[in-house]
């Protein structure tokens, strides 16, 4: 390819996703599909650049699937056997491979995609910025296919750049994030501390020991694994622990602790598993976390992942944690949580987040940012800084995409380099500053001690004439009406659980 630069691959690699949709091939399928031909063209690059031995067993490496008499059937049945095979591998082979699935049904069409695609590449020769990038660049293609779903597991990059600029991670540290996705808090953590002068050692410190992720899906820890790998981050055989893994974060207690945290754990208020009951019947089931280190049990695990990031931090470490408005002001657990967090760990800093610039819709979202500190008597939080970057803000996917210097007057306010000198912007003579005080007393005051603390005024409420446009009115509705969908989804879970309804359901099929 005469033009190797980010853009340019990202193009070519998307061209072929539209010839293998004629297929039915979504576009998560295809990602896979190119992840697992990556790694493999990548492992045999490797091998014959170095001369180290491939983790890649002897007959499912790149050169057998290449091979030119390797076509039609015999190559969708040695295809679908490769595949079966690394699925059982250890370390990052088999987190790559596992449970993986050729979904590409026409055997020419998989040819083509490995001989005129990834076999034409010389994937070692270019930087981890151009292949790492582009990469990416798919990644938040398919978020934007809302019928996939995945625009769950993608948060803005501006917006993750902002906050991993207010923590500054350092380059000796770990940073961790328990619902990782498709890695994109990692990757930008990991550029961060790859800024400066490093030694050998924490360059190798950096590429194996310093990121963890966790994910729940095994078809997006791929996609994490791959897109990490694609950027010279982790390790190429199984001498190094992967630095994701597949896992239900919320499950246990952590056996580690991390001096920091970012993440933007999954929206949805209720955590449920799918059952299969007595009479063969597929139901729902909400789950609760019955762990000793939770301040309180709740199905709401939006809830359980804030104290969950609380029990993972290290002592005085920092946590930046995206969550939806109802975490700052619901009653019961809500309220119990946001007392002990505020008692427990020094929560310092909320940003109020606009709309429209989730590809997954339907939650009004903010960032939580504190520390862990040891036990006291007294309260650890003292102040809380709100900013408010929501009210008269208009951002939509397309025609006003947030851009990070959006968030510069933030992270100005924020003051990274040093947080206890901070000075409001708002005040009796700038009633439109976005940036000011509230004092522990004064929260724990409120009714629930809620958190969803807002001043400015609104201008769409007060003028008619100024209103927002109405795509962007129109985008507002339905996140308003999603999230209220939601919350009856929720609810119709627990009725579902409430005793003799599965006997109602029962007794009304039998009347059909």
């Amino acid at each position: 390819m005469a033009d190797n630069s980010n853009g340019a691959l990202a193009a070519k690699l998307w061209s072929y996703c539209h010839l293998l949709r004629d297929d039915g091939l979504s576009y998560q399928d295809y990602l896979e599909q190119l992840t697992f031909l990556l790694f493999l063209k990548m492992a045999e690059e490797r091998e014959n650049m170095t001369g180290e031995p491939t983790p890649i067993p002897e007959g499912y490496r790149w050169s057998n699937l290449s091979a030119p008499a390797m076509t039609g059937e015999k190559l969708e049945a040695h295809y679908r056997k490769t595949l079966e095979e690394l699925a059982k591998a250890s370390g990052m082979l088999g987190l790559i491979f596992r449970k993986s699935q050729n979904k590409i049904q026409d055997p020419a069409k998989l040819r083509q995609l490995i001989i005129e695609l990834i076999g034409k590449e010389d994937w070692l020769s270019m930087t981890s910025d151009v292949k790492g990038d582009a990469y990416e660049a798919l990644l938040e293609r398919n978020a934007q296919d809302t019928k996939s779903g995945a625009g769950q597991y993608f948060t803005p990059r501006p917006l993750i750049d902002a906050l991993v600029d207010c923590v500054q991670p350092h380059p000796d540290e770990v940073v961790c994030d328990p619902a990782c996705g498709t890695g994109g808090f990692l990757l930008s953590a990991y550029q961060f501390m790859s800024k400066g002068e490093l030694d050998r050692d924490e360059k190798r410190h950096l590429k194996y020991h310093a990121l963890r992720g966790v994910e729940l899906v095994d078809g997006v820890s791929r996609l994490c694994a791959m897109n990490l790998f694609l950027h010279g981050i982790g390790p190429d055989d199984g001498e190094y622990e992967p630095p994701i893994r597949t896992d239900d974060s919320l499950r246990n207690e952590p056996a580690e602790h991390y001096p920091v945290v970012v993440t933007n754990p999954p929206f949805g208020k209720k955590s449920s598993i799918t059952i299969v009951n007595e009479a063969g019947e597929t139901d729902k089931q909400a789950i609760s976390y019955n762990r000793p280190d939770f301040w309180t049990t709740t199905t709401n695990k939006q809830l359980n992942f804030v104290q969950h990031i609380k029990s993972l931090l290290a002592q005085n470490g920092r946590a930046a944690v995206v969550v939806p408005d109802n975490v700052l002001f619901e009653g019961g657990a809500g309220e119990t949580v946001r007392r002990k967090l505020m008692h427990e760990c020094n929560l310092h800093t909320i940003l109020r987040l606009p709309t429209g610039i989730f590809y997954a819709q339907g939650v009004k979202a903010n960032v939580i940012f504190f520390e862990r500190k040891p036990a006291s008597e007294t309260p650890w939080t003292k102040t809380v800084w709100i900013y408010d970057l929501r009210t008269n803000k208009h951002f939509t996917l397309k025609q006003n995409r947030m851009k990070r210097a959006d968030l510069d007057e933030f992270v100005a306010c924020y003051n990274p380099e040093n947080r206890h000198e901070r000075t409001p912007t708002w005040s009796e003579g700038n009633p439109d500053g976005r940036w000011r005080a509230y004092a522990y007393d004064e929260i724990i005051a409120r009714d629930k001690a809620s958190l969803d603390i807002f001043w400015l005024r609104d201008e769409g409420l007060e003028d008619s004439a100024n209103l927002p446009d109405p795509d962007i009115l129109a985008a507002e509705i339905i996140e308003d009406l999603q999230s209220a969908l939601e919350e009856l989804q929720a609810i119709s879970v627990d009725l579902a659980q409430t005793p003799g309804a599965q006997e109602r359901r029962r007794n009304a099929n039998t009347s059909q």
